[in-house]
């Protein structure tokens, strides 16, 4: 009964496909049928044709309600504050047509306190993501929308930024954040909060494997700031920034806590100088520094160094004098009123990194090394050794800074994460004492002690435990003739050669000769290759 069954839907089904035949053939043969009526096929294709006609319109509908993010008012509103919006700048911030865009119809998923009525919806959310290039380089960026429910990250824009977090690690390329955010969005509880904890995650992840860059450029509030000091680099803009932490505004320009490398004016100067700033930074941890063509000859003597530092050891003199000196191009990047200088050079093709005891600001603190610029110097290190970028350290330094206010909080440790970071370092390290190395400064400062590749000493070099004065009066107390006491202590020690005649500087060159030096040993150690043992991860005193 069963095939009996079959054999007969079958001849059901031949029988249709006769009925249909035939009516083709009377059309064929000019016969036309009394009755034609439309066929399914017919009915589907047009059901179709129809359909797929909405589905282009909506498409288009939703990517013009994209690209004016909150809408037209809120984009006024938006330039009114002297401020651009986040497609302009991700347009500003990457070469021409080079952004290819994701999520673009990404939406909230919030159903309670109205939010899932269509007014609220936006399509994008708050956050524009994807990659383009800079000067042809590949980057991944996400630009946050201030103009949607101000910039507030939700449970979908925090799963956009981290689907671009994950696909820069994947192909190896760094990650820019254009920040403006009013925080975590209300609405959604702790929807927003997991999503804050996802994309701390990948930064955390991320670290030292691709750079993390961030830009504020308007309100940072909440969770939010915890990302940004997560990256490896933060700029600001400083007419709108503020940081705001429990709902406290703490103005950059009022604010050296160290949380910002760097400030700007407005948008657009601060995303210019991103874009020259990133040609100094390699894609990923696998790639080497970046090279490009430099025509200033490698050879250069500079004849301006061999007078730059002063007779008198105690008159300061600009750090920045020496830096625009030997390089071919720099970018400095660093925050006032920090006791060193810290910027990416370009002394042949190569780019370094560049760290300088900053000797202008002797005045305050003589020069020495404080809390702050242990701390600012030992991440620049760690950043510079992550990502194969060879450290040139400037060495003239009396010491750590004395006091009860330092010894409070806590120099000792901060100053081991310097000594820590240098020691630590496997990428090239070129050292040159200017002046004084003094005490546990010459140890911390890329000496020869902490695998120092190439050291080199200034003619005015001092190398010694101690000043002479200070020496004297420890040495010759009760004494008389303690002036050619000192005098005999300078003679002996207040110079370069007791550290060259044990090995401790390679040798003591003339300052006009410093950029050749450093150009040719670059050349040489491009090929180092030095591994520290295996270990899961080092315990630096944080």
């Amino acid at each position: 009964m069963a095939a009996f069954g079959v054999a007969r839907s079958r001849c059901g089904l031949i029988n249709s496909f006769r009925g249909s035949f035939g009516v083709l053939a009377q059309v064929k043969y000019g016969a036309t049928p009394a009755l034609a009526p439309q066929s399914h096929v017919q009915r589907v294709c047009r059901w179709y044709s129809v359909s797929h006609l909405s589905v282009k319109e909506r498409i288009e509908k939703k990517r013009k309600a994209a690209l004016i993010g909150g809408g037209q008012k809120r984009v006024d509103a938006q330039h009114k504050r002297g401020k651009l919006t986040a497609r302009e700048r991700v347009e500003l911030l990457l070469d021409p047509e080079s952004f290819m865009e994701t999520d673009m119809f990404v939406e909230h998923r919030c159903s309670d306190f109205g939010m899932e009525q269509d007014t609220n919806k936006f399509p994008g959310d708050s956050v524009v993501t994807g990659r383009g290039r800079i000067n042809g380089r590949l980057v991944y960026v996400f630009s946050q929308d201030f103009t949607v429910f101000g910039g507030s990250l939700s449970g979908a824009h925090a799963q956009k930024i981290c689907k671009i977090m994950d696909q820069a690690m994947t192909v190896g390329a760094p990650v820019i954040g254009l920040n403006d955010s009013g925080g975590a969005r209300i609405q959604e509880g702790v929807e927003s909060l997991a999503g804050y904890a996802d994309i701390f995650l990948r930064n955390v992840l991320a670290s030292g494997v691709v750079p993390q860059i961030s830009l504020i450029m308007g309100p940072c509030a909440g969770g939010a700031v915890y990302s940004p000091a997560l990256t490896d680099f933060t700029f600001m803009v400083k007419v709108v920034d503020f940081l705001k932490l429990r709902g406290l505004k703490i103005p950059f320009f009022i604010c050296f806590s160290g949380v910002a490398h760097r400030a700007f004016e407005n948008d657009v100067e601060a995303l210019l100088n991103l874009r020259e700033f990133f040609n100094f930074l390699p894609l990923s941890n696998q790639d080497p520094a970046p090279i490009r063509e430099c025509h200033d000859p490698s050879d250069r003597l500079v004849k301006s160094l061999d007078t730059i530092v002063p007779f008198e050891s105690t008159k300061a003199y600009d750090m920045l004098d020496i830096i625009h000196a030997v390089r071919a191009q720099t970018h400095t990047c660093t925050a006032p009123l920090v006791e060193v200088i810290t910027c990416f050079l370009c002394s042949d093709r190569r780019r370094t990194g560049l760290f300088r005891d900053h000797a202008q600001l002797r005045q305050k603190h003589r020069g020495c090394l404080d809390i702050n610029s242990s701390v600012k110097g030992a991440r620049f290190v760690r950043f510079c050794d992550a990502f194969n970028i060879p450290i040139i350290t400037f060495v003239d330094v009396p010491g750590f800074l004395p006091g009860t206010a330092q010894e409070y909080g806590g120099i000792i440790r901060h100053g081991a994460k310097l000594l820590f970071a240098f020691a630590e370092a496997t990428v090239p390290k070129i050292t040159i004492i200017t002046r004084k190395a003094y005490g546990g400064a010459y140890d911390v400062m890329s000496s020869k002690h902490l695998r120092g590749d190439v050291n080199y000493a200034w003619p005015t070099a001092e190398v010694a435990v101690m000043g002479a004065k200070g020496a004297v009066q420890i040495i010759f107390r009760g004494k008389e003739n303690q002036a050619e006491a000192e005098a005999e202590y300078v003679e002996k020690f207040a110079n370069p050669f007791p550290a060259a005649v044990r090995g401790f500087v390679d040798d003591i060159i003339e300052p006009s000769s410093t950029r050749r030096k450093i150009c040719s040993d670059l050349e040489v150690l491009a090929s180092k290759k030095q591994v520290n043992p295996w270990k899961k991860h080092a315990n630096i005193p944080l």
